[in-house]
């Protein structure tokens, strides 16, 4: 039997979600309250099936048999009614956050697993009081999930080993490449990380020593093309001859020396006038959409380079 998944909230993550589960066999019942919402869902996920076809990223469907897959739900109950998991997309309120969760722990079935796409609440902030707490936890995925693969899998406390290995079972079987976290923690492990190279970012440019271009060209033509392959730490491990430990021997006073002029944090808002100016040579405001829509499709063609590669080199 081919499983379902509920997809509750159907705005630019959740429309992506529907995506990344039909294309992988899954049948979709997607959901939102807001009236036609869902209808609106489905005509952007019809605009961009071609161009996933195109670079082999539905996983050698076709654009008409994942669309098929992807049912609009009349009401929260039908949606959640045979659901093996539900993907929760609801705007970032706690206090909207508690009260969904409320009613999918009332609606769903007791062995569904009921996972949030928070990228900044806590999973315990809005699970505690339930009764199946055990089988809720935060599954926070990169925008949009379809093209990057990599998902954060956070449990609270209180949440079953078991929910979270399943949980992580059915973001493999999507296509999807989870990280397993062993506990809650602010920001999670991809907003921390990104955190800190915008901090760093923020205070190259509002201290003088570099312009936006030129921190974009260090990250787009440099540490980025090995970070699209490899992490930061397969990435040192490869800059020494001797690996990790030769790595750190070489360069731990010099990053030593560095952090003590790291930990100034910059106001993001006093420098946002001058960051926008110059984006706003580079890119006029009227571009923002097209120029999304451009990297869509270079992440596309840079996500089926990176299939094919794994496939062709040992």
């Amino acid at each position: 039997m081919v499983e379902k998944i509920a997809v509750i909230g159907s705005g630019l993550i959740g429309r992506a979600w529907s995506i990344s589960f039909a294309r992988a066999g899954y049948d979709v019942a997607l959901y939102d309250a807001k009236p036609d919402a869902a209808e609106a869902a489905l005509a952007f996920v019809d605009t961009v099936l071609a161009d996933l076809q195109g670079n082999g990223l539905l996983a050698g469907h076709t654009p008409e048999q994942v669309r098929r897959r992807i049912t609009p739900a009349d009401d929260l109950r039908s949606a959640l009614d045979g659901a093996s998991h539900v993907q929760e997309n609801t705007p970032e309120r706690i206090d909207m956050k508690i009260a969904v969760f409320r009613e999918l722990d009332a609606l769903a079935g007791p062995d569904t697993v009921l996972a949030s796409s928070t990228s900044a609440l806590l999973p315990s902030a809005f699970t505690e009081t339930l009764a199946g707490r055990h089988r809720c936890l935060v599954i926070h995925p990169i925008n949009p999930p379809y093209l990057v693969p990599a998902v954060e899998v956070v449990p609270s406390p209180w949440t079953a080993p078991e929910v979270v290995e399943r949980a992580a079972q059915i973001m493999r079987g999507a296509g999807q490449t989870p990280i397993v976290m062993k506990r809650e923690l602010d920001g999670f492990v991809m907003n921390r990380l990104q955190g800190a190279l915008l901090q760093e970012a923020f205070r190259l440019v509002a201290d003088g020593y570099a312009s936006v271009e030129d921190v974009d060209i260090g990250i787009r033509d440099g540490l980025g093309l090995r970070w699209a392959f490899m992490g930061p730490f397969e990435t040192i491990e490869l800059n020494a001859p001797g690996g990790v430990a030769d790595y750190i021997a070489r360069f731990d006073g010099m990053y030593k020396n560095l952090w003590k002029s790291q930990q100034r944090a910059v106001d993001w808002m006093e420098a946002s006038d001058a960051i926008e100016a110059e984006r706003r040579v580079a890119l006029p405001a009227e571009g923002l959409h097209e120029r999304a829509t451009w990297r869509d499709r270079r992440l596309m063609a840079l996500l089926a380079h990176k299939r094919a590669a794994a496939n062709d080199i040992d």
